[in-house]
């Protein structure tokens, strides 16, 4: 904390204990009314923070997670809260939630992902290499029996393992470029093959 912080948090203290002064000098005859509204306005004040800091928490829990409608071989996806679109994709017969990156060349799977999918992580050679928003990272190329999305399957995906920290994987131009059309039309991500 510098001097110029020190010397901010002494005069806020200086003027609420003023303020405080005041109100108690000025309310002596109703304290006990005093003391009710201040203890309520604490617990607003708390309730406020509260809820401000746990709405992430909140906001997954009780709004509508991501859904995706499939028409035939038209899938839509509407923009999740933080303005990405995400698609769950069966890779061989496991669940994977990806972030749809247009910017991405490849689909890149995390470390986590791709045990969740059956990969023998020990097994993996890291020979690839992937530059980054975040730097350059080693990659390993796996090869994905089936990758089911609805009722669109596809067979023998190439995608690579990233060795980084990686918190949800991506799903790059290799595999959005199977569909004959990607669209972005109201918020909604439409894919069309």
């Amino acid at each position: 904390m510098s001097e110029h912080d020190i010397g901010r948090l002494m005069y806020l203290g200086l003027l609420g204990t003023v303020l405080l002064a005041y109100l108690i000098l000025s309310n002596r005859n109703t304290l006990g009314s005093l003391a009710r509204a201040a203890v309520l306005w604490g617990l607003i004040f708390i309730g406020v923070v509260a809820a401000y800091g746990l709405w992430d928490g909140v906001r997954d829990g009780v709004m509508p997670q991501q859904s995706v409608s499939m028409d035939g071989a038209r899938v839509e996806v509407p923009r999740g809260p933080d303005g990405h679109y995400y698609l769950t994709l069966a890779l061989n017969g496991t669940d994977v939630r990806f972030i749809v990156d247009t910017g991405a060349t490849e689909v890149v799977l995390s470390q986590a992902d791709a045990g969740r999918v059956g990969i023998d992580m020990d097994a993996l050679r890291y020979t690839g290499i992937a530059r980054t928003a975040n730097g350059t990272v080693r990659t390993a190329r796996v090869r994905l029996d089936e990758v089911r999305l609805g009722e669109i399957v596809d067979r023998g995906v190439n995608a690579w393992v990233n060795e980084g920290a990686l918190d949800t994987s991506l799903l790059g131009m290799a595999y959005l470029s199977r569909f004959d059309r990607i669209e972005i039309e109201r918020n909604r991500l439409i894919l069309t093959r």
